[in-house]
């Protein structure tokens, strides 16, 4: 570990900010990752120093993040302290009543990405939410964003796009940290409109809102710059490389193409059956993306698609993330695929989410996929996006806490 450290919002709070919840009754939303960077776990740390934790609240994976990817989650008890564990990935996405009966204040604690489809920060909408109705204190703990803060990439999600992977009209990769994302639901301005879905982020939540800061994180650091153990997040994400590529090789979720999940590399490795993997190498490397380069692979996974049958494609290696733009990344592949297999390439169909192509889901707009059917080259997709990306950053300035 580095001489020098980032302080995350759960140290912060042990050491100085205790008083907030000194009488209280705390709820704690939190999984693997809500540690000291000694690696004791959240609810054990603040039991031990005297804090009254009545309840556990678990999101997507589970309070151990071991649940696979879209599974539901039970309700149950922590072995570990005994406390009731209840889902917010199951039968609700919300904490209920009858779950914060015993609760004063709830405390988040969770390591994000840095994607506006990772489920994380979305559970913490809906907790912020229910808080806000009961007029219940809602306290989020500061984690290091593990893309840095710098870099903004993708377009807006359009309200017609709203769903469990995206609630607010924030780009795909968006730069801010869990408790900058916090401040930024709290206060925006909601955009509505006549195709809005319910899940919506229209108006500011509200909440009576505390966010504990980082102590010593910087906007331009990635995470092994913070001295911090990594925790994975999830069982798909078992390395800060892995959430490097994320943001563009997450939207092959959208495809019949394997993203690599059921295999060592998931989101560092594509392919399927039918793929060419020397081809599309040939083909990726071609374009000379910055900060990537690719190399044919073959590997079987066990889980997800395609489970036990082999695959070929590519491994994509970082070689620059600082010039690395994932999302282009993950556009060139899946248009380099369906210009080398146009009869075996395919949008993942739509299942129970409103008749909406997942791919849409993640992208947060319909436009990326027409697009990439009409044949618009890559470079002008994203060329698309600048105006976005520039209002965004005015908002990312109204809430930031790092420089």
């Amino acid at each position: 570990m580095l001489a020098e450290r980032v302080r995350p919002g759960l140290e912060v709070l042990l050491a100085r900010r205790l008083d907030l919840l000194r009488g209280q009754r705390v709820g704690l939303i939190t999984n693997p990752t809500g540690v000291t960077p000694e690696l004791e776990g959240a609810a054990e740390a603040l039991l031990r120093r005297g804090v009254k934790v009545t309840a556990l609240f678990a999101p997507e994976h589970g309070l151990q993040a071991s649940a696979p990817d879209g599974a539901a989650v039970a309700s149950g008890r922590d072995r570990r302290t005994g406390l009731p564990v209840y889902s917010l990935y199951g039968e609700t996405l919300q904490p209920t009543a009858q779950m914060l009966r015993e609760v004063d204040v709830l405390l988040f604690d969770i390591q994000d990405v840095g994607v506006r489809f990772y489920t994380y920060v979305w559970t913490m909408s809906y907790a912020m939410e229910a808080a806000a109705a009961t007029g219940m204190p809602f306290i989020v703990l500061d984690h290091p964003n593990p893309l840095g803060g710098q870099i903004v990439e993708g377009p807006s999600l359009e309200p017609a796009c709203a769903s469990f992977v995206g609630r607010a009209a924030i780009p795909l990769r968006h730069g801010l940290t869990v408790g900058e994302l916090a401040r930024l639901f709290n206060e925006h301005p909601g955009i509505a409109g006549a195709r809005a879905s319910d899940s919506f982020l229209r108006t500011p939540i509200g909440a009576e809102l505390t966010v504990i800061p980082m102590e010593g994180w910087r906007r331009e650091m990635w995470y092994d710059a913070t001295g911090l153990p990594w925790v994975p997040p999830s069982p798909a994400m078992p390395t800060p490389e892995t959430a490097t590529l994320y943001p563009g090789t997450c939207l092959l979720e959208g495809t019949n193409l394997s993203e690599g999940r059921g295999t060592a590399l998931p989101f560092q490795q594509i392919g399927a059956p039918w793929v060419d993997g020397y081809a599309l190498a040939d083909a990726l490397n071609a374009l000379n993306l910055p900060g990537v380069r690719f190399r044919p692979v073959r590997f079987q996974p066990t889980a997800s698609k395609w489970a036990g049958q082999e695959c070929e494609g590519v491994h994509l290696h970082v070689t620059d993330r600082q010039a690395l733009r994932p999302v282009t990344a993950g556009l060139q592949l899946i248009a380099a695929v369906r210009a080398l297999h146009p009869d075996r390439f395919a949008w993942r169909e739509p299942e129970a989410e409103e008749g909406r192509w997942h791919f849409d889901l993640l992208m947060g707009t319909d436009k990326v996929r027409r697009q990439l059917e009409t044949g618009v080259p890559v470079e002008a997709i994203v060329a698309g996006w600048e105006a976005e990306r520039a209002d965004f950053e005015t908002q990312r300035e109204r809430v930031s806490l790092y420089r």
